[in-house]
């Protein structure tokens, strides 16, 4: 491998590795809410799919995903295999979908802030698209007899928050992706 491939391929993984943690932190930086806390995860995987692209993007919440489900106390609740039986693990899934549409919508060169407004908006109902069912459908595996009020305080109740972390997510990466770009073309230009 040339070295200057070498040094792309670490400043890849370096940034994947970048959005992998600060997942991790955000699902335990929480705050107190009825019925589960508040976490940031929506908004951390909206930034990685707006700053990284899609591919690394997505890749970056796979690794997120896989790395919990192989036991790493990555999640909010722990991890494991039996992750996939929480009716909340279908966001985790989602968060890799919604990495990639935000990342594909967002990677125009000179994207305006509408454009990074309509991506973060498309990755935030990706999400929600992939969670909600998944939650719904493994809370009636789970014979969760109310599922109308699972649906309403369960997810529902967060989408206005995310929304509104999604906005901001879009102006941050509104000012910060340009320069960020900028400095990854220059590392592949000096070769």
């Amino acid at each position: 491998m040339k070295k200057q491939t070498v040094k792309i391929f670490a400043a890849d993984v370096a940034e994947c590795g970048i959005f992998v943690a600060l997942m991790v932190v955000s699902a335990y930086v929480q705050i107190p809410f009825f019925p589960v806390p508040l976490t940031f995860q929506t908004v951390v995987c909206v930034m990685s799919g707006l700053f990284l692209g899609a591919k690394k993007g997505a890749a970056s919440m796979a690794v997120y995903c896989f790395a919990g489900l192989t036991g790493l106390p990555f999640f909010s609740g722990g991890g494991g295999i039996f992750y996939v039986l929480k009716p909340s693990f279908g966001y985790i899934l989602g968060f890799i979908a919604a990495a990639a549409v935000a990342g594909l919508i967002a990677s125009k060169p000179n994207a305006s802030f509408k454009r990074y407004a309509l991506a973060a908006f498309a990755a935030y109902l990706v999400n929600y698209a992939v969670g909600i069912p998944y939650c719904l459908v493994a809370a009636k595996l789970l014979n969760v007899e109310n599922l109308l009020s699972l649906f309403l305080t369960g997810n529902l109740l967060y989408m206005p928050k995310d929304f509104v972390l999604c906005v901001l997510a879009a102006a941050l990466a509104y000012k910060v992706a340009p320069i960020v770009n900028r400095r990854r073309s220059r590392l592949k230009d000096n070769g």
